[in-house]
C-alpha cells in the first residue's frame, strides 16, 4: 500500500516531537490506519540549518514546494503567530489536504473560518493540541457534544503559572525566584510573558468557548489578569486559611452574555481542581446530562503535544470516524444552573490598608488577619464587586472560586458591617 504523505510547518520542539512521534511509534499508527505514516517535507525558516531527519525529506523555505508533494494528504502546522500559519492551513484545505494545527493564537482568532472551510471542502481541521497540550478535552467535548448541552467550562489551561504557584506555596519562594527556576527547567520561555500574564490562557479559553457555545465573547469583555502581583506572603495566608491561588480559566454563557475571565482565584479542598499542581492541566466541563467532567494531564512539552496532533491524525484517517461535520451546540433559555433573577453571593479575600475600604456591595467579614499595614479579610459579597473595586482603587480582590449562593435576606445589615470593617 501507498503511505500517507506528510508534511510539517515548523520544526521547533513541537515539530520535532511530531516527527519523533511518527517514527517512534511508525508499528502502532500502521496497525491502527492500515498504512505507513511518511513526513515528505519540512517547512523551516532557516534553510541551511542541519537537520536530523531521513534523507529523502524536503527540507525548504518556500511553502508553495510543500503544496507542490505529490500526493500530499496531511499538513501538520506547529508555527508560531497568526500569520502566515493561518495562510498556509487555508491553502492546503484548498489543495485537498487534512490540516492539524497547535497554534492556540491562530487559531483561537481565525479557528471558525478554517473550521467551515474545511466542512466545505470534506476535509478535517484536528486542533486538539491547542488547547492543554496531551490533555484531550478537545475530543472529549466534542464527544459529549453528541447529546448534553454545555453550562460552563473552568480549567488550569497553563502548566508554567500552574507551576509557579506551585513552588511558590510549596516552597515559599518569591515569584520572581521561582520563574527563574521554571525558566531552567525548560517550563518557562525567556520571554515569559504570554504565560505569566494570562494570554496563553486567554487564547486557549477562546478556543473551547468556539467549541462548547459556537461562539465567544467579545474578547475585550473579558477579564484576564496574570499571576505577576501574588506575593508568597499572600499565599502564606490563603494557605493558611486552607486556600490554594490558581490561575482559572473560566467561562458561562447565561442566556444571553458570557461571564468568562482568566485571573488567579482561590480554591478550597472541595473544588474539583484544587489537586492540580506543577505543569499539569484540567479542565472541568458542567453539562446537562454528564453532570461536571474533568480532564486531566500534561499541560505542554514536546511529546504530549506531539501526541494530541498525532491523535488527530489517527482521529481523521480512521476508515469509519465518527468526527462531528460542524459544532451545533446551543444554549436553552434553562442552560443555566443558576437564577440569574435572584441576588448571588460569593466569598472574596480582600487586602487593603488597615484603615479598611468603603463601598456599597453586601459585605460580610468571615475571617480576617493583620500583617504589618495590610488586612486580609475574608468577606462575603454581592457577586459583583465593581463598585467596590471602584471605590477603593488600591484593594486586591481575590474570589473564591466554586463559593456562589443565593442571598438570603442580609441588606437590612450592610450599614453595620460596613462600619465594622471601616473601624477594623
Amino acid at each position: 500500500m501507498a503511505p500517507i504523505k506528510a508534511a510539517l510547518l515548523g520544526f521547533g520542539t513541537v515539530g520535532q516531537g511530531v516527527y519523533e512521534a511518527l517514527k517512534t511509534h511508525r508499528e502502532q499508527l500502521q496497525a491502527v490506519l492500515g498504512e505507513e505514516v511518511v513526513i515528505e517535507g519540512i517547512l523551516v525558516k532557516d534553510g541551511s540549518k542541519k537537520r536530523e531527519v531521513d534523507d529523502h525529506v524536503l527540507i525548504t523555505t518556500d511553502f508553495d514546494e510543500i503544496l507542490n508533494i505529490d500526493g500530499l494528504e496531511v499538513v501538520f502546522e506547529a508555527i508560531v503567530g497568526e500569520e502566515p500559519g493561518f495562510t498556509y492551513l487555508s491553502r492546503a484545505l484548498d489543495k485537498g489536504c487534512h490540516v492539524i494545527t497547535a497554534n492556540k493564537v491562530m487559531f483561537a482568532r481565525h479557528g471558525r473560518t478554517l473550521l467551515d472551510k474545511a466542512e466545505a471542502l470534506d476535509r478535517y481541521v484536528g486542533y486538539e493540541a491547542t488547547t492543554a497540550g496531551g490533555t484531550p478535552i478537545i475530543r472529549s467535548i466534542s464527544q459529549l457534544l453528541q447529546v448534553n448541552e454545555i453550562y460552563s467550562v473552568e480549567a488550569i489551561l497553563n502548566g508554567t503559572s500552574n507551576f509557579i504557584l506551585t513552588n511558590m506555596r510549596e516552597k515559599g519562594l518569591p515569584f520572581h525566584e521561582v520563574l527563574k527556576s521554571a525558566q531552567k527547567l525548560g517550563y518557562a520561555e525567556a520571554d515569559p510573558a504570554s504565560d505569566i500574564e494570562g494570554y496563553d490562557a486567554f487564547y486557549k479559553l477562546m478556543i473551547l468557548s468556539e467549541l462548547s457555545f459556537g461562539e465567544t465573547p467579545k474578547w475585550e469583555d473579558v477579564e484576564r489578569k496574570g499571576i505577576t502581583e501574588v506575593t508568597a506572603e499572600q499565599i502564606s495566608v490563603f494557605k493558611d486559611w486552607g486556600y490554594k491561588v490558581k490561575h482559572l480559566a473560566r467561562i458561562r454563557r447565561d442566556r444571553d452574555q458570557f461571564i468568562s475571565s482568566v485571573k488567579p482565584m482561590l480554591v478550597d479542598a472541595d473544588y474539583p481542581l484544587y489537586g492540580v499542581e506543577d505543569v499539569q492541566n484540567a479542565i472541568m466541563v458542567e453539562t446537562s446530562l454528564a453532570g461536571k467532567v474533568t480532564v486531566q494531564g500534561a499541560g505542554a512539552g514536546k511529546l504530549p503535544t506531539a501526541s494530541a496532533m498525532v491523535e488527530d491524525l489517527t482521529y481523521v484517517l480512521q476508515p469509519h470516524s465518527l468526527r462531528r461535520k460542524k459544532n451545533s451546540a446551543s444554549i436553552s433559555e434553562e442552560g443555566s444552573t443558576e437564577d440569574t433573577n435572584s441576588t448571588l453571593v460569593g466569598e472574596y479575600v480582600v487586602i487593603g490598608s488597615s484603615e479598611g475600604f468603603h463601598g456599597a456591595d453586601e459585605v460580610e467579614i468571615l475571617k480576617q488577619e493583620v500583617k504589618g499595614d495590610l488586612v486580609y479579610l475574608l468577606i462575603e459579597c454581592q457577586v459583583s464587586t465593581a463598585l467596590l473595586l471602584e471605590e477603593n482603587r488600591d484593594l486586591v480582590v481575590y474570589e473564591v472560586a466554586g463559593k456562589l449562593k443565593k442571598a438570603e435576606g442580609r441588606a437590612e445589615q450592610k450599614d453595620l458591617l460596613l462600619k465594622k470593617v471601616i473601624n477594623l
